[in-house]
């Protein structure tokens, strides 16, 4: 009877500790200073015309995307108040290719900044801010 204990209360406590560690961390992703502007104009003899256009261009749909594709440790949430970590992503388009344009931060709940970086693309970007919460979390 008390083995038959012993090997329950051991496979409750596996149990918890297999749902812990099942939990996901949870993200909050800042709102996205993102723009983007366009522009053209042609002459042609004395007369000339142009146009652009531009303005916000916001990423966060698309940053959460990527989270869940590459980061699956990761929860992103609405909510700041109950984030493990918050991630600012900036993407700033028009630069060349020898720039970087994606810019990253990730803070944890304290408010203290754990680790940053850019790239090129948004991808590797979600990447390597997974990766700093995954060294953060060890």
């Amino acid at each position: 009877m008390l083995k038959n204990f012993f090997i329950a209360s051991i496979i409750v406590v596996m149990g918890a500790a297999i749902l812990a560690a099942q939990e996901k961390v949870r993200v909050f992703v800042t709102d996205s200073q993102s723009w983007e502007t366009k522009g053209q104009e042609g002459f042609a003899g004395a007369s000339g015309g142009g146009r652009f256009s531009g303005g916000a261009r916001p990423q966060n749909s698309e940053i959460a995307k990527t989270i869940k594709e590459r980061c699956p440790m990761l929860t992103v949430t609405i909510k700041e108040d109950k984030a493990d970590y918050i991630l600012s992503l900036d993407h700033e388009g028009g630069k060349n290719l020898l720039q970087k344009d994606n810019k990253w931060v990730v803070y944890n709940s304290d408010g203290d900044m754990i680790d940053a970086g850019s790239t090129r693309s948004l991808g590797n970007s979600v990447k390597d801010a997974c990766r700093a919460i995954a060294e953060d979390i060890r």
